[in-house]
Protein backbone atom coordinates (compact mmCIF):
# COMPACT_ATOMS: atom_id res chain seq x y z
CA UNK A 1 0.00 0.00 0.00
CA UNK A 2 1.52 3.51 -1.26
CA UNK A 3 1.22 6.88 0.83
CA UNK A 4 -1.31 8.20 -1.60
CA UNK A 5 -3.87 5.49 -0.69
CA UNK A 6 -3.41 5.85 2.82
CA UNK A 7 -4.47 9.49 2.57
CA UNK A 8 -7.28 8.24 0.64
CA UNK A 9 -7.87 6.31 3.61
CA UNK A 10 -7.30 8.60 5.87
CA UNK A 11 -10.14 10.94 3.90
CA UNK A 12 -12.31 8.51 4.20
CA UNK A 13 -12.18 7.70 7.71
CA UNK A 14 -12.26 10.91 8.84
CA UNK A 15 -15.70 11.17 6.64
CA UNK A 16 -17.11 8.50 8.80
CA UNK A 17 -15.56 10.27 11.70
CA UNK A 18 -18.41 13.18 11.05
CA UNK A 19 -21.14 10.98 10.87
CA UNK A 20 -20.53 9.99 14.60
CA UNK A 21 -20.14 13.89 15.87
CA UNK A 22 -23.07 14.80 17.39
CA UNK A 23 -22.13 18.25 18.38
CA UNK A 24 -21.63 20.72 15.42
CA UNK A 25 -18.42 22.38 16.18
CA UNK A 26 -16.30 19.18 16.15
CA UNK A 27 -17.94 17.94 13.07
CA UNK A 28 -17.00 20.68 10.80
CA UNK A 29 -13.27 20.87 12.56
CA UNK A 30 -13.47 17.07 11.30
CA UNK A 31 -14.99 18.29 8.39
CA UNK A 32 -12.42 20.65 7.81
CA UNK A 33 -9.45 17.81 8.11
CA UNK A 34 -11.10 15.65 5.62
CA UNK A 35 -11.19 18.47 2.83
CA UNK A 36 -8.13 18.43 3.59
CA UNK A 37 -7.14 14.91 2.99
CA UNK A 38 -9.65 14.76 -0.01
CA UNK A 39 -7.85 17.66 -1.59
CA UNK A 40 -4.42 16.03 -1.02
CA UNK A 41 -5.34 12.91 -2.06
CA UNK A 42 -7.12 14.24 -5.37
CA UNK A 43 -4.12 16.21 -6.20
CA UNK A 44 -1.83 13.15 -5.80
CA UNK A 45 -3.96 10.44 -7.76
CA UNK A 46 -5.08 13.01 -10.29
CA UNK A 47 -8.42 13.26 -9.42
CA UNK A 48 -9.80 16.77 -10.05
CA UNK A 49 -13.63 16.27 -9.14
CA UNK A 50 -12.52 15.02 -5.65
CA UNK A 51 -10.07 18.21 -5.28
CA UNK A 52 -12.81 20.69 -6.78
CA UNK A 53 -15.47 18.84 -4.64
CA UNK A 54 -13.63 19.26 -1.34
CA UNK A 55 -11.66 22.28 -2.05
CA UNK A 56 -15.33 24.08 -2.55
CA UNK A 57 -16.66 22.06 0.92
CA UNK A 58 -13.49 23.64 2.80
CA UNK A 59 -14.46 27.05 2.91
CA UNK A 60 -18.27 26.25 3.82
CA UNK A 61 -16.96 24.35 6.51
CA UNK A 62 -14.35 26.83 7.66
CA UNK A 63 -17.81 30.00 7.30
CA UNK A 64 -19.80 27.44 9.45
CA UNK A 65 -17.38 26.58 11.91
CA UNK A 66 -16.97 30.75 12.49
CA UNK A 67 -20.60 31.19 12.18
CA UNK A 68 -20.70 28.88 15.55
CA UNK A 69 -17.94 29.87 17.58
CA UNK A 70 -19.22 33.75 16.89
CA UNK A 71 -22.91 32.77 18.32
CA UNK A 72 -21.14 31.17 21.29
CA UNK A 73 -18.76 33.69 22.06
CA UNK A 74 -22.03 35.97 22.02
CA UNK A 75 -24.28 34.24 23.57
CA UNK A 76 -21.94 34.25 26.89
CA UNK A 77 -20.87 37.48 26.68
CA UNK A 78 -24.40 38.53 26.64
CA UNK A 79 -25.04 35.48 29.83
CA UNK A 80 -22.37 38.03 31.17
CA UNK A 81 -23.30 41.63 30.33
CA UNK A 82 -26.75 42.94 29.58
CA UNK A 83 -28.79 40.06 28.86
CA UNK A 84 -29.43 41.29 25.58
CA UNK A 85 -30.72 38.52 22.61
CA UNK A 86 -29.69 40.81 19.73
CA UNK A 87 -27.25 37.87 18.64
CA UNK A 88 -30.45 35.57 17.59
CA UNK A 89 -31.61 38.12 15.12
CA UNK A 90 -29.68 36.78 12.39
CA UNK A 91 -31.58 33.64 13.01
CA UNK A 92 -35.40 35.58 12.91
CA UNK A 93 -37.98 36.27 10.66
CA UNK A 94 -39.65 39.63 10.90
CA UNK A 95 -43.35 40.12 10.46
CA UNK A 96 -45.84 43.54 11.09
CA UNK A 97 -47.44 44.34 14.37
CA UNK A 98 -50.85 46.37 14.66
CA UNK A 99 -52.54 48.44 17.56
CA UNK A 100 -54.64 46.38 19.34
CA UNK A 101 -53.32 43.18 17.58
CA UNK A 102 -52.71 40.43 20.99
CA UNK A 103 -49.62 39.10 19.99
CA UNK A 104 -50.34 35.92 22.36
CA UNK A 105 -52.74 35.40 25.54
CA UNK A 106 -51.69 33.57 28.88
CA UNK A 107 -52.03 30.08 28.97
CA UNK A 108 -51.68 29.75 25.11
CA UNK A 109 -49.22 27.65 23.65
CA UNK A 110 -45.65 29.08 23.26
CA UNK A 111 -43.83 28.43 20.29
CA UNK A 112 -42.05 31.42 19.14
CA UNK A 113 -39.86 34.13 21.00
CA UNK A 114 -40.08 37.73 19.71
CA UNK A 115 -37.93 40.67 19.90
CA UNK A 116 -39.75 44.26 19.31
CA UNK A 117 -37.86 46.09 16.57
CA UNK A 118 -40.40 48.90 16.40
CA UNK A 119 -43.66 50.09 17.90
CA UNK A 120 -44.99 48.96 21.32
CA UNK A 121 -46.57 46.68 23.17
CA UNK A 122 -48.46 46.23 26.64
CA UNK A 123 -48.02 43.36 29.41
CA UNK A 124 -52.10 43.14 30.94
CA UNK A 125 -50.80 41.59 33.88
CA UNK A 126 -48.29 43.32 34.98
CA UNK A 127 -49.32 46.83 33.74
CA UNK A 128 -45.97 46.89 32.14
CA UNK A 129 -45.07 48.95 28.47
CA UNK A 130 -42.35 47.38 26.16
CA UNK A 131 -40.23 49.54 24.15
CA UNK A 132 -38.19 48.46 20.87
CA UNK A 133 -35.44 46.44 22.09
CA UNK A 134 -38.03 43.91 24.73
CA UNK A 135 -37.69 40.46 24.02
CA UNK A 136 -40.97 38.42 24.79
CA UNK A 137 -41.79 35.09 24.78
CA UNK A 138 -38.43 33.30 25.98
CA UNK A 139 -39.93 32.29 29.16
CA UNK A 140 -42.99 30.25 27.55
CA UNK A 141 -40.03 28.16 26.57
CA UNK A 142 -38.99 27.18 30.05
CA UNK A 143 -42.89 26.91 30.94
CA UNK A 144 -43.35 23.24 32.72
CA UNK A 145 -46.47 23.04 29.91
CA UNK A 146 -44.41 25.44 28.12
CA UNK A 147 -47.97 28.30 27.76
CA UNK A 148 -47.84 31.82 27.61
CA UNK A 149 -47.09 33.35 31.13
CA UNK A 150 -48.22 37.11 30.25
CA UNK A 151 -50.76 38.54 27.68
CA UNK A 152 -48.83 40.86 25.27
CA UNK A 153 -51.04 43.14 23.25
CA UNK A 154 -49.90 45.74 20.91
CA UNK A 155 -50.26 49.31 21.46
CA UNK A 156 -48.69 51.07 18.70
CA UNK A 157 -48.08 49.96 14.65
CA UNK A 158 -44.51 48.38 14.24
CA UNK A 159 -42.72 45.13 13.71
CA UNK A 160 -41.25 42.15 15.24
CA UNK A 161 -38.26 39.74 14.65
CA UNK A 162 -39.60 35.95 15.33
CA UNK A 163 -38.29 32.86 16.16
CA UNK A 164 -39.12 29.43 16.67
CA UNK A 165 -38.46 27.38 19.97
CA UNK A 166 -37.87 24.25 17.05
CA UNK A 167 -35.08 27.01 16.05
CA UNK A 168 -33.35 27.59 19.37
CA UNK A 169 -33.63 23.86 19.86
CA UNK A 170 -31.59 23.54 16.61
CA UNK A 171 -29.15 25.57 17.59
CA UNK A 172 -28.85 24.27 21.14
CA UNK A 173 -27.67 20.70 19.64
CA UNK A 174 -25.75 21.77 16.88
CA UNK A 175 -23.78 23.30 20.49
CA UNK A 176 -24.44 22.11 23.43
CA UNK A 177 -22.46 25.31 25.53
CA UNK A 178 -25.14 27.33 23.16
CA UNK A 179 -27.45 26.10 25.26
CA UNK A 180 -26.00 25.99 28.69
CA UNK A 181 -25.26 30.17 27.90
CA UNK A 182 -29.01 30.31 27.05
CA UNK A 183 -30.51 28.73 30.14
CA UNK A 184 -28.40 31.03 32.12
CA UNK A 185 -29.21 34.29 30.13
CA UNK A 186 -33.06 33.07 30.18
CA UNK A 187 -32.65 32.38 33.96
CA UNK A 188 -31.26 36.26 34.04
CA UNK A 189 -33.98 37.64 32.18
CA UNK A 190 -36.54 35.69 34.41
CA UNK A 191 -34.80 36.82 38.04
CA UNK A 192 -34.83 40.03 36.60
CA UNK A 193 -38.81 40.29 35.62
CA UNK A 194 -39.67 38.81 39.11
CA UNK A 195 -37.45 41.60 40.60
CA UNK A 196 -39.31 44.26 38.80
CA UNK A 197 -42.65 42.93 39.63
CA UNK A 198 -41.52 42.92 43.61
CA UNK A 199 -40.35 46.36 43.25
CA UNK A 200 -44.18 47.59 41.07
CA UNK A 201 -45.30 45.69 44.35
CA UNK A 202 -43.45 47.45 46.86
CA UNK A 203 -44.55 50.60 45.49
CA UNK A 204 -48.58 49.56 45.46
CA UNK A 205 -48.06 48.88 49.24
CA UNK A 206 -46.70 52.40 50.09
CA UNK A 207 -49.26 53.92 48.10
CA UNK A 208 -51.81 51.89 49.60
CA UNK A 209 -50.06 52.78 53.31
CA UNK A 210 -49.89 56.24 52.24
CA UNK A 211 -53.80 56.06 51.83
CA UNK A 212 -55.01 54.71 55.11
CA UNK A 213 -52.72 56.89 57.16
CA UNK A 214 -54.00 59.72 54.95
CA UNK A 215 -57.84 58.39 55.56
CA UNK A 216 -56.89 57.71 59.32
CA UNK A 217 -55.84 61.43 59.93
Amino acid sequence: MNYVTMIGFLAAGLVIATLSMRTMIPLRVIGLASNVAFVTYGALFGSIPTVILHGILFPLNVYRLHEMLKLIKQVEAASKGDMSLDWLKPFMSERAITVGETLFRKGEKANHLFFLVSGQMHLNEINLDLAPGAVVGELGMLAPERTRTQTRVCTENGSVLAISYEKIEELYYQNPKFGFYFLRLSTARLFDNIKRLESALHERDEEVLSLRKALAS
